[in-house]
């Protein structure tokens, strides 16, 4: 009994259901003891942290659960949280709990209603969470607008958590999902090396929107201290284009640009920098800048307007 109740204890991280106390043989009047004493707490209804203290946050995520009940697993932003999708909390818990099941309404947590949830779950991790590909569509159909449901898409795929091709796959399971033809196409271009937001968008509105050759996307180079990764690589005409979408530069970083881009020069080689604004507001002009580089550097084609009104150089 001490045995199970112990496993029990650290796999939840401290946290258990009056339930599950009894069922390792502890009485009413012990658990009542601890109470009392001080020794454990009261999170949630009859779920308990065996501990003083505040909480951690895996003690938190553990009571939401057992007080959810069965079936229960994190999902949305909070398994993006856990996942390393997400890189701050949201300002509150996501559960996903089976179809079937009706949950009592709690502070600070929000709990989505889900035929089939139990296909949805990782079979293995702890505290049960939905699948990372489960996750990320998840996430899609909550945003606000396309552009933030692909980004889901790219940081996904940028941060090597799961596959398009496992989204692919999940996507298949769902009857019912906003932007079903976008959200596939732009699978295609994830798996094809485009790791954020921002270089989804160089690829749809500078380079094919304008007739640019096709790069290489994530294109590793080994240099000295590591292997460092292009953007988009356009290798025959020696020219790379390299995609930043923070607002701030830290100085570390620019010195490490700095770097790769000084390595690029002695090699013959001609790097472009673009950010957001250049990216989404200024399509055509970033266009036709890298248009003019390709083309001093061999390309024998010319660009094309993406439309009536663009401003690119024939």
């Amino acid at each position: 009994v001490c045995r199970v109740f112990e496993e029990l204890v650290r796999r939840q991280h401290g946290v258990l259901t009056r339930q599950q106390a009894y069922a390792c043989g502890l009485t009413k009047s012990q658990v009542e003891h601890r109470i009392h004493s001080g020794r454990w707490q009261v999170l949630v209804g009859r779920v308990f942290a065996t501990f003083s203290g505040s909480p951690p946050r895996e003690a938190v995520l553990w009571a939401a659960l057992l007080r959810a009940g069965p079936g229960a697993m994190l999902s949305h932003h909070t398994a993006a949280e856990i996942q390393g999708l997400a890189d701050q909390r949201a300002p509150v818990l996501h559960l996903t709990v089976p179809g079937e099941r009706r949950v009592r309404r709690m502070r600070g947590i929000v709990v989505h209603l889900r035929a089939g949830a139990e296909r949805a779950r990782h079979p293995t991790r702890l505290p049960p969470q939905t699948r990372v590909e489960e996750t990320v569509l998840d996430l899609t159909q909550q945003a606000d607008n396309l552009d933030e449901a692909l980004g889901w898409l790219a940081r996904a795929g940028g941060r090597r958590l799961t596959t398009a091709e496992r989204i692919t796959r999940a996507m298949a399971g769902r009857a019912k999902l906003r932007w079903r033809a976008e959200l596939r196409a732009a699978l295609v271009e994830v798996a094809d090396g485009c790791h954020s937001l921002l270089e989804l968008r160089y690829l749809r509105d500078v380079e094919r929107a304008h007739g640019l050759p096709t790069g290489a996307r994530q294109v590793a180079r080994a240099r000295r201290g590591g292997r460092w990764y292009d953007d988009v690589d356009y290798r025959p005409y020696r020219t790379r284009v390299e995609l930043d979408g923070r607002a701030g530069h830290p100085s570390d970083r620019r010195w490490r640009d700095a770097r790769r881009d000084n390595a690029a020069a002695a090699e013959g080689e001609t790097t472009l920098r673009y950010g957001w604004t250049d990216v989404t507001e200024n399509p055509c002009a970033t266009a036709a800048q890298v248009a003019t580089v390709l083309r001093r550097n061999g390309w024998p084609h010319h660009p094309h307007p993406c439309g009536p009104n663009c401003r690119i150089l024939t």
